[in-house]
């Protein structure tokens, strides 16, 4: 079991190791201890025991076990990879969803236990067979925006609109989520691996997405996943493919991003593009609309491609060149010593990441003393001593009493 969980915790014998602060001796080195417990030849103390559940992220109670459990159901997997993606980091994609799981599975506990819950009526009401246009009009009308380009009038910036987006998506019971990593910049997960996951819960339903990602890039993530929630199918996904098969997987991921794309960039708003035959032509164009429009230069090549102003040739080429910009982005943002900068609080920080709806939830729920400090702090992803400084921060900023 110490086995099992430390191989799919992503780590090392020689990381595992350190991360546990056993000491090398004149006996035994850090490692032969480790090994020693692995093999059953040495018993851990209940202090290290405990070290070594959180810092493989499982529950104490998995490590009296004799087998590993069955791994719980996660949705469909919707992604696709041009590359492999290393141990490390599905070990620590699949402790995120793990760990958005237990907190979606702890809301909707919540939810179900208030008389007057109501179930969310449109999540699986669209079909994937829906025409894209008639999809994209009845999720706006759910979210109550009349006309999408009155609605992003003066969101002149790709923070402002993600905000706005994420507002109204909150407004209607969903509760949306940033999460690129575990709590810290060292299990960083790639947005390559995946850049957003929903959860078609009629009651609580979520969307998180990963804060690894560019801005621009978020609020495709965000449509997109919501266009998920319409369509009922729960799961997790990444970049855009050109796979068209029929399989059912292909037919879902290919509908939630034509929805997402002609959402925020809707045809009247590149109009006047013919289609484009030089690779330089169509990245110039492509990068003045993504501007324009406040969203990433790689959902906007998606539009073009399905839209067919650029072709199968011009449209990898430039997947190649975003893919190349973006990595080259995330190794110098992973050089720079995070705990030097300076900016917002950790509980400002904090907030933002967990979203407005289920920070007033929890508050709520905890005022009317339904919830304990200690599964409030579960569902914020906070040590319990820091759930009243973080909701505190909240009233003060939303004016709401919690």
């Amino acid at each position: 079991m110490l086995s099992w969980a430390r191989e799919t915790a992503g780590l090392s014998i020689e990381d595992a190791a350190s991360k546990l602060g056993l000491k090398s001796s004149a006996k035994a080195t850090a490692i032969d201890k480790l090994e020693a417990f692995e093999r059953g030849d040495a018993k851990p103390t209940r202090t290290q025991l405990l070290k070594i559940a959180s810092t493989y992220r499982r529950p104490l109670s998995v490590f009296y076990r004799f087998t590993p459990p069955v791994e719980g159901e996660q949705g469909e997997d919707f992604r696709t990879f041009s590359g492999a993606v290393s141990k490390k980091e599905t070990a620590l994609f699949k402790a995120i969803l793990r760990d958005m799981r237990k907190r979606q599975d702890m809301v909707k506990s919540i939810l179900e236990d208030d008389e007057d819950v109501q179930k969310r009526s449109f999540v699986g009401s669209i079909p994937v067979t829906y025409d894209t246009v008639d999809a994209v009009q009845a999720i706006q009308q759910v979210l109550g925006i009349d006309e999408y380009h009155d609605f992003r009038k003066n969101l002149n910036t790709p923070d402002k609109l993600l905000s706005a987006l994420r507002q109204k998506v909150e407004d209607i019971g969903v509760f949306v989520l940033f999460a690129g990593n575990l709590g810290s910049h060292h299990t960083n997960v790639s947005a390559r691996v995946f850049r957003g996951i929903a959860i078609a819960d009629e009651i609580a339903p979520f969307i998180v997405i990963n804060d690894q990602d560019a801005v621009p890039a978020r609020s495709f993530t965000l449509i997109h996943e919501l266009v998920h929630l319409f369509t009922g199918s729960s799961g997790v996904s990444n970049d855009p493919s050109m796979v068209l098969g029929e399989e059912r997987k292909t037919r879902v991921e290919r509908f939630c991003n034509d929805v997402a794309s002609e959402f925020l960039l809707p045809e009247a708003s590149f109009s006047d593009v013919h289609p484009l035959t030089s690779h330089d032509q169509a990245a110039e164009t492509i990068r003045n609309v993504a501007l324009d429009a406040n969203v990433s230069e790689s959902m906007t090549a998606y539009r073009f491609w399905r839209s067919n102003r650029i072709d199968d040739r011009i449209y990898r080429q430039l997947v190649a060149t975003y893919s190349s910009r973006w990595r080259n982005t995330e190794a110098k943002h992973n050089l720079v010593d995070q705990s030097s900068k300076s900016g917002p609080s950790y509980y400002t920080v904090r907030r933002h990441k967990l979203g407005k709806a289920l920070v007033i939830l929890v508050g709520r729920t905890l005022r009317d003393e339904s919830l304990t400090h200690t599964k409030a702090a579960m569902i914020l992803g906070v040590n319990p001593g820091n759930v009243e400084s973080l909701l505190k921060g909240a009233r003060t900023e939303s004016g709401s009493v919690l």
